[in-house]
C-alpha cells in the first residue's frame, strides 16, 4: 500500500545509520485525524511497516468579517470557511432589517440552516460556505447594519457585520399655494421627508 500524498519523507532512501524526517506536506483541516502507512524496504530484509497518524484540526468557523450593500439594496453573499458537519446562522445586535435565507451552500450543496451538511465533508477537509441575504434599500438617511452569526456544531462563533449605504435625503410638500380664507383657517399641508427640516 503506497503512502498517502500529504505524507513526507527526508530522506526517502539512504543507507546506513540515518536520521529520517517524516511531516505532513500541509496542515490537515480535517475534523478526524488522518492516517498512512510508511513501508521502509530493503534486499533481502522484510518490510517494516509503520503507521503515520495526523491530528484533526480542532472544529472552526470563519466568516468574512464585513459585507456591504449599496443604498439601493442588493442580494449580499457571505463567503466562509468552516470544517463542522452542522452551521447554523442567526441575526446578532443591528438596526437593519433582514431576514434570513432558510438555506445556504456549503461545499457547493444547498443545505438547510442548522442542518447536518450531507456527506460532512469537513471530517476530511475544510470546506467554503458561503449565505445569500437580501438587503432592502435604505430610505433614510443613516447607514443601516446587522451582525450576522455563524454557529458551529461545536458552538464556536464568528461574526459578520453587514452594512447598508446611508439612502439620499428627501423632503416633499403638498404642490401649488398654500391659500387661506380672510379669516386665516388653518389649511393642512402635506410633509413627506426622511430628514430633519424647518420651515423659515
Amino acid at each position: 500500500m503506497a503512502k498517502a500524498a500529504w505524507a513526507v519523507v527526508e530522506p526517502a532512501t539512504g543507507s546506513g545509520d540515518k536520521e529520517v524526517s517524516v511531516k505532513s506536506q500541509s496542515e490537515h483541516t480535517g475534523r478526524n485525524a488522518r492516517t498512512t502507512v510508511l513501508t521502509w524496504k530493503a534486499a533481502n530484509c522484510a518490510d517494516v511497516p509503520r503507521t503515520v497518524n495526523q491530528a484533526g484540526k480542532p472544529e472552526y468557523v470563519d466568516i468574512a468579517d464585513t459585507a456591504a450593500s449599496e443604498k439601493t439594496g442588493k442580494v449580499v453573499t457571505i463567503p466562509g470557511e468552516s470544517n463542522s458537519k452542522i452551521l447554523t446562522f442567526s441575526l446578532g445586535a443591528g438596526d437593519l432589517d433582514i431576514t434570513l435565507s432558510e438555506n445556504y451552500t456549503a461545499n457547493s450543496v444547498q443545505t438547510a440552516n442548522g442542518a447536518e451538511i450531507a456527506g460532512d465533508p469537513g471530517s476530511l477537509s475544510a470546506f467554503n460556505f458561503s449565505i445569500a441575504v437580501t438587503v432592502p434599500s435604505n430610505e433614510g438617511v443613516d447607514p443601516l447594519s446587522r451582525q450576522i452569526i455563524v454557529t458551529d456544531e461545536g458552538g464556536h462563533q464568528d461574526v459578520c457585520l453587514i452594512t447598508l449605504a446611508a439612502g439620499d435625503a428627501y423632503l416633499t410638500v403638498t404642490e401649488g399655494d398654500i391659500n387661506l380664507d380672510y379669516l386665516g383657517t388653518p389649511v393642512t399641508v402635506n410633509v413627506e421627508s426622511n430628514t430633519e427640516w424647518t420651515v423659515e
